[in-house]
């Protein structure tokens, strides 16, 4: 059974699985993030692409619950509680074939995060899949490969997370390297800003450890050769490509949304001098993400620096359409 109490391909007659497939199936996914606690519900055929039916959000911002010793305080269990409750609830009713409940940086990584997860799988009756950071880096990667097709050839991959920021190359549907490191949005504002908006001196602390970092990170991933293609995914990426970034023609009727490092660098100033109410009034900075936007797009500048990259596409797939497409492709 899975943890929505549905039950899964495996718990079907080995035809029945791969029939139900042929005439469509109902497959939901719950990521419990460092900012949000999200739930996916997509219709799925075989050979047919996941049509999304329902996505129901709750913002956490779980950083904001670490105490100095990295542990989740009773607030933060309490609301975790209630939001992965009322998620579950949720695919309860929509009678899921398959269903899976995820976590990633935030709780993997907290000092009593193996406690909280106990609690978590016993009280909300889930059952907690716990991705490392290459987990994450892959799927992502495997979201990020099938929605841009194989002409995309070797993509070097950019996702920030909350709590951290991955990055994956290759040119096939899995990388030749998969990367996590300690650079997420949400991390690197609870980490360095102590001010809003965030003073010179809280930037440049930021830039600074985020240059040491990614230039390690550089190195790992150089062996692997130049990509052809650069692609950032995640959120706060969509949210910086919308107020800096261009719309281009794109293959059919959807629109191509990229990125320049000049545009990125031209707007962060700016909005480094407002608070986090005036930035949530602009264009693609939503009031879940105004918090940590700056810390964000530090970050993916000083990515963009370290791996000489002047330009990104901005993928709409991400990590939860990735773990998606792997259930799929297991049935």
């Amino acid at each position: 059974m899975t943890s929505a109490g549905q039950p899964t391909a495996t718990d079907r007659p080995e035809d029945g699985g791969l029939g139900d497939i042929r005439h469509g199936t109902r497959l939901g996914v719950l990521d419990i993030g460092s900012n949000t606690v999200h739930l996916l519900i997509v219709d799925v055929r075989l050979g047919g692409r996941p049509v999304p039916q329902r996505s129901h959000k709750l913002t956490l911002r779980l950083m904001r619950y670490l105490d100095e010793h990295g542990t989740i305080s009773e607030e933060g269990v309490a609301a975790l509680l209630a939001a992965i409750g009322e998620c579950a609830a949720i695919a309860r009713d929509e009678h899921l074939d398959d269903f899976v409940v995820m976590a990633t940086s935030a709780l993997r990584e907290a000092k009593n995060g193996e406690a909280v997860v106990a609690r978590i799988e016993r009280e909300a009756e889930v059952t907690l899949d716990i991705l490392s950071g290459a987990d994450e880096a892959r799927l992502t990667f495997l979201a990020v490969r099938r929605w841009f097709g194989w002409s995309a050839g070797r993509i070097l991959l950019l996702d920030i997370g909350g709590g951290s920021l991955e990055v994956a190359i290759g040119q096939d549907e899995e990388p030749d390297i998969a990367l996590s490191v300690p650079l997420g949005a949400g991390r690197a504002t609870v980490g360095f800003f102590d001010a809003d908006p965030p003073t010179p001196a809280n930037q440049r602390a930021l830039r600074l450890y985020a240059k040491g970092v990614l230039d390690d990170a550089v190195a790992q991933v150089k062996p692997f050769g130049r990509p052809d293609h650069v692609i950032g995914s995640s959120k706060t990426i969509r949210s910086l490509a919308r107020l800096a970034g261009n719309l281009m023609p794109g293959v059919g009727d959807a629109d191509r949304a990229v990125l320049s490092r000049t545009q990125l660098d031209d707007w962060l100033p700016r909005l480094a001098k407002m608070d986090a109410a005036s930035r949530s009034a602009l264009p693609g900075i939503t009031p879940d993400r105004t918090f940590q936007v700056i810390a964000g797009g530090i970050v993916l500048s000083e990515a963009m620096r370290a791996f000489g990259i002047k330009q990104l596409d901005v993928s709409p797939w991400a990590l939860r359409e990735g773990r998606l497409l792997q259930m799929l492709d297991r049935v």
